[in-house]
């Protein structure tokens, strides 16, 4: 990445950068940033608002003649969660670096972590790491609360003891992409799937989203119960595939697959709605229900479910059938007759 092509992203109260110009106007599409989004590159005077950027106005919508920003914004006032820094590398498999100033902390799920520097200290805590337990009971709530979400019962916390700044990393499960949540911009709480989160500035808290609706938790494919993160700090979500973001209007549906909902505004309405036609939801090979969002907020999708692809793997593995293993045999190896019999 030249010069020329280094900018630099205020967001959440953090200096992100230097990224592309191309992943500016990701950030744009996928929803991580807004129109209102400070950016700086070489040869401006001061930070301006993405809107008011000629090379990014016809991605937000907007063309305005440059409106000099100040310096990067600073952390909102009453911020309770640790004020992280971070930098999301690589483009399929991607991981994010979190940058710890002394006594912060980051929480993570078991097997997030990649690496991290000297001065970092990890410790594994029983329940919902994101804040302080007040004793046993707090504890066994937060635990019993991760349980409900199919998560494990720990977490873990990631504190820089150390003098200076030191960084820790954490990486994808799978394909897809890493995007940055600031929940106090997002009203300070986000409902996403049980297996969508990836890391978070302490401070953040998990619990556990109560469908109101009985069909969305019988038929949702998420089960009764989807994870919600509150607090006023930075989170991490990954989802699968390509994002793809929405922001409904009140009143507005739409209709998606269970399985490639990420996460929602808990403004935005979620229920199950069976497919219509028997035929379509025995042979469609969509499955019987589908999810209907209703808005106003906003809305992530993924294009690639973890779900949709294990049935993938599972259906191309080798599998033991008739007294033969497939793709095993001597008459297989030979003549490739078991891909002929399976139609391949």
């Amino acid at each position: 990445m030249s010069a020329t092509e280094q900018w630099y992203m205020a967001i959440g109260g953090h200096q992100v950068g230097p990224v592309a110009q191309a992943e500016i106007v990701a950030n744009l599409r996928n929803g991580s940033i807004d129109a209102e989004t400070l950016v700086f590159t070489a040869g401006m005077a001061n930070w301006q608002k993405v809107r008011d950027v000629p090379a990014f106005a016809p991605f937000t919508g907007a063309a305005g003649t440059s409106a000099a920003g100040s310096l990067p914004p600073p952390t909102p006032p009453g911020r309770r969660s640790h004020d992280i820094d971070f930098v999301i590398h690589g483009n399929e498999m991607q991981f994010v670096e979190v940058e710890l100033d002394p006594g912060e902390a980051a929480i993570a799920e078991a097997g997030a972590f990649m690496y991290m520097t000297p001065g970092v200290q990890m410790e594994t805590i029983f329940g919902d790491g994101g804040k302080p337990t007040t004793g046993v009971v707090d504890a066994l709530w937060g635990a019993g609360k991760r349980i409900l979400t199919g998560e494990s019962l720990f977490m873990t916390v990631f504190t820089n003891q150390g003098a200076g700044r030191h960084r820790v990393a954490f990486a994808a499960p799978y394909p897809g992409k890493i995007l940055a949540m600031d929940l106090k911009s997002l009203g300070g709480q986000l409902v996403c799937q049980k297996d969508s989160f990836l890391c978070a500035a302490r401070g953040v808290s998990l619990s556990i989203a109560f469908q109101r609706k009985i069909g969305a938790g019988l038929f949702g494919g998420e089960g009764f119960i989807m994870q919600r993160l509150e607090g006023d700090g930075l989170c991490f979500v990954h989802a699968g595939g390509t994002i793809h973001y929405l922001e409904l209007a009140a009143g507005e549906t739409m209709r998606v697959d269970t399985g490639c909902l990420v996460a929602l505004q808990p403004s935005v309405s979620y229920d199950i709605q069976f497919v219509g036609k028997v035929k379509t939801a025995l042979f469609g090979g969509e499955g019987i229900f589908f999810a209907t969002l209703t808005g106003p907020g906003k809305v992530w999708l993924q294009s690639l479910p973890l779900s949709r692809m294990a049935d993938r793997i599972y259906k191309a593995a080798p599998q033991v059938s008739r007294g033969r293993t497939e793709e095993g045999s001597v008459l297989d190896r030979a003549f490739g007759l078991g891909d002929m019999i399976d139609g391949r």
